[in-house]
């Protein structure tokens, strides 16, 4: 029988193939899912990759992770004190679980008591006012004291002092790039200090330098590791807004300061409390809202990325019972959904009626579409056309 959910370690193979298949080209969080689903297994993932992608109508052969490209990234994060946590195992962060596409393996440096705590995440401009950087200050400090570790995306101004008056309490930076790539580089001196009292975490290769589609994927992170989302300082427009939205779509408490109506890094924040966030202009605003959520389950009633417990099945060995990984996907129901798709993403329940298809084959054929690289995803697992690519 399948191992407990969450309560089982990976061994060095096991741990060396989901990295191997998470890097692959293709391979994403859902992807990763699906495939462990499909096959009982990231090593028989890895095998079918080619064919499923081939399958899909791939122009050309699909990249595999190379296992010395794997072997090096290992190595690397052993020398930065760097250690991969698999979303099966007990340290990972459990809020972090019931986010949509959570990450397969969470590259940690620091201690991992600090991804278990009660979080709430301070997020703002970079070019922040004094009095932005004095609340965050302040907000951060109080809610250390109270018992909560503070989570920053590690960007100057408000996220910087967020995470420098929370280091004796417990600090936690999420990173848009690798751990031997910080960004902004200035701040890896503050990386060191907070791996001393907390964590330093991001899903990226170790060496992945950040590009500006990486900080909406870290934002999803900030704010997943958290109970809340408070925002100081936002212009609109701005990458704290995402934060915010990311925190609302995935069911967690968003919180803003209000500010002046003549300050433009105001009126992102003030749009937010016309639009219903809490009022957070004090600490006790702050802790009057996370009391009722820390004194019962927070993330009771939420969907858990990995369904049923297929994560921690991977890890079961023998006993995991695989779907046929090597069946091919029923080309009729494939070619329906490839008339089917386009630029508007659609959810998979959708496309399953209008294709006329049960759900299971329509997820079978859409893995074989995304390995060749013709549909992305967006939040609540909705499917859309590669941008230029035209419909079957």
């Amino acid at each position: 029988m399948a191992a407990r959910r969450f309560e089982t370690r990976l061994s060095d193979d096991e741990r060396f193939d989901w990295l191997r298949l998470i890097r692959s080209e293709n391979v994403g969080p859902r992807t990763f899912q699906a495939l462990l689903d499909r096959c009982g297994g990231a090593a028989a993932a890895l095998a079918a990759l080619p064919d499923l992608a081939r399958r899909g109508g791939a122009g050309r052969p699909i990249r595999v992770a190379a296992a010395d490209e794997i072997e090096r990234e290992l190595e690397d994060s052993r020398r930065l004190g760097v250690r991969l946590v698999a979303y099966c195992e007990p340290e990972y962060p459990p809020a972090l679980r019931h986010i949509d596409a959570a990450p397969p393996l969470l590259a940690l440096r620091g201690r991992e008591e600090a991804l278990q705590q009660p979080a709430v995440a301070i997020v703002g401009a970079r070019n922040a006012s004094a009095a932005g950087l004095a609340f965050a200050d302040r907000l951060a400090r109080g809610l250390g004291a109270a018992g909560y570790v503070v989570v920053s995306g590690l960007a100057r101004g408000v996220d910087q002092r967020a995470h420098v008056a929370s280091l004796a309490t417990g600090a936690v930076a999420v990173l848009a790039g690798g751990h031997a790539k910080p960004y902004p580089p200035d701040a890896a001196p503050l990386m060191t200090r907070i791996a001393e009292n907390g964590a330093v975490v991001t899903e990226m290769p170790i060496d992945w330098e950040p590009r500006g589609r990486d900080f909406p994927r870290r934002n999803r992170l900030v704010s997943g590791l958290a109970l809340a989302t408070i925002v100081v300082e936002a212009a609109r427009g701005s990458g704290s807004l995402i934060t915010a939205r990311l925190a609302a779509e995935q069911g967690r408490e968003v919180l803003a300061a209000p500010g002046s109506p003549l300050d433009p890094r105001a009126e992102g924040t003030n749009d937010l409390l016309r639009e219903g966030a809490t009022l957070c202009a004090r600490v006790e605003d702050a802790l009057t809202a996370l009391e009722p959520l820390r004194a019962r389950d927070p993330f009771a009633g939420l969907k858990e990325s990995a369904g049923d417990g297929l994560w921690a099945d991977d890890a079961a060995g023998d006993d995991a019972a695989p779907v046929e990984c090597d069946q091919p996907a029923d080309l009729d129901v494939g070619a329906r959904i490839g008339a089917l798709l386009g630029p508007a993403p659609v959810s998979v329940d959708e496309l399953a009626r209008a294709a006329n298809a049960d759900v299971r084959a329509v997820r079978a054929a859409l893995i074989e579409f995304e390995l060749a690289g013709r549909i992305e995803r967006s939040g609540g697992d909705r499917i859309a056309l590669m941008t230029g690519l035209q419909a079957d």
